[in-house]
């Protein structure tokens, strides 16, 4: 489906190192008008897509005697609309991302798609959308592609012009301020064999701190991150703090890690681009995490598409799947997997010719709801596809979160490989921490505090 806001996106985006602005403010205003808060279109679509009415979840009865585990699904009683497999691919050829399609012929026998009714229920708290409204009327691009200007705690550009603004929509898009989230890693083998890593990660988004008033009051840190591994024995006391500069053209990302078999900490400059994500077993990058992240200087970014395609949405259920039942050889059990109709942004990068990356092209698809990357396919120098990743995603509807973040995990499938490693899973782990986290200040993020946290 067509829009104006897609044709004004081709047009203005064909140069995404160019400064873009912000919007007039009689555009703005559809921000809450034929817009949600968050720029997505409200209307629904011919092909699936749901509208969106703004009403949240209401959660006062799924979490009647909650224990602050994995959150009950409120949409378990649903069935599936129809099952997409290699058998019958063609007939749904519109609604399948290349990646989904390059997995269907990969695993013919085990890999499907199973459809449901599409329920955009991701909502906002009001003071983001307020903050959307504003960005919208003042957020900028700087410095080539590698800052925004003026914009604050919500994605920076609700009505982007350009596939660099989209790309900084998911850079920075609204996660709450302070989180804590326990969850795991896994690399299975060929026949299914893995090894599960414990991780914690600890967060503090300072662009969504309400005591922030615009960028430039970050002093150029946007994110203050650390994670520390539990298990198993031979990772565990392994730390990685990173403080997520704002304007990578100022500084770039600053990093450390601590060993324990070294009891040092040590500068990690190796901690971006295309090096080993920690714990990934080499099939993926530092900046495939989160779908992806960091300096997005190393591309040349065009919108590719706004594409009306099948995402994991709402995936509830694979939260709540033991992963003995979850990894299973080949890819994740798609029996737990939720698959809806979304309106995506898509955006293509090229490597630059004297850039160094071993994706020399990769695409991002960006749910329009959250401005989350939901799927994503990378490519070889060769041009061949690679790698391919789904990330699903649900609201998390209790009263002290009201976010949209990761659920069910981030996958990437390795086709050369025939492997897959998953991120960021939570099975059997508790739902996030958002309240209680008072501890989290600047001074928690220190190379000092790194090493206590190691022993």
């Amino acid at each position: 489906m067509k829009t104006q806001l897609l044709t004004t996106a081709l047009t203005l985006s064909l140069v995404a190192s160019a400064a873009m602005a912000d919007v007039p403010a009689n555009v703005a205003n559809r921000l809450g008008q034929d817009l949600t808060p968050m720029g997505a279109e409200k209307a629904g679509s011919d092909s699936g897509v749901g509208s969106w009415s703004g009403a949240s979840i209401d959660g006062s009865a799924l979490l009647q005697g909650y224990d602050g585990g994995a959150l009950p699904n409120p949409y378990a009683s649903d069935k599936p609309l129809y099952t997409i497999t290699a058998a019958n691919a063609g007939d749904y050829d519109a609604q399948l991302t290349t990646g989904q399609k390059a997995l269907l012929a990969t695993y013919p026998d085990t890999y499907k798609l199973n459809v449901y009714e599409s329920r955009r229920s991701c909502t906002y708290p009001d003071f983001v959308y307020k903050a959307a409204k504003r960005n919208a009327e003042v957020g900028k691009v700087v410095d080539g592609g590698n800052g925004i200007s003026e914009s604050i705690m919500a994605s920076p550009f609700p009505i982007p012009s350009s596939a660099l603004e989209i790309v900084w929509n998911h850079t920075l898009r609204y996660r709450g301020e302070r989180v804590a989230r326990d969850f795991n890693y896994a690399a299975p083998t060929a026949n299914g064999d893995y090894t599960l890593t414990y991780t914690r990660d600890e967060i503090v988004f300072s662009y969504s701190d309400a005591q922030n008033s615009r960028a430039e009051d970050l002093d150029n840190i946007s994110i203050w991150f650390v994670a520390y591994t539990s298990a198993p024995a031979r990772r565990a006391g392994n730390v990685v703090l990173v403080h997520e500069t704002l304007n990578m053209a100022k500084e770039g990302r600053k990093a450390w890690t601590y060993s324990p078999g070294t009891r040092r900490v040590r500068r990690a400059p190796n901690i971006a681009y295309d090096n080993p994500v920690t714990n990934g077993d080499g099939l993926g990058t530092s900046d495939q995490y989160d779908g992806y992240n960091g300096a997005p200087d190393r591309y040349n970014w065009t919108v590719a598409a706004k594409a009306e395609k099948l995402s994991q949405q709402n995936n509830y259920q694979a939260v709540l799947t033991p992963y003995e039942e979850l990894l299973q050889a080949g890819h994740a059990n798609q029996d737990v997997m939720r698959y809806e109709m979304r309106r995506q942004w898509v955006v293509e990068g090229n490597l630059k010719g004297n850039a160094r990356h071993i994706y020399a092209k990769r695409v991002l698809r960006m749910d329009e709801d959250s401005n989350q990357m939901s799927a994503g396919e990378m490519y070889d120098g060769r041009g061949e596809l690679w790698r391919i990743q789904e990330i699903g995603q649900a609201p998390d509807y209790r009263p002290e979160a009201q976010v949209c973040w990761t659920t069910g995990g981030e996958f990437t499938y390795d086709l050369l490989a025939g492997r897959y490693l998953g991120l960021a899973m939570k099975s059997g782990r508790p739902a996030n921490f958002v309240t209680g986290l008072e501890r989290l200040t600047k001074d928690y993020y220190t190379p000092a505090n790194v090493r206590r946290l190691g022993r």
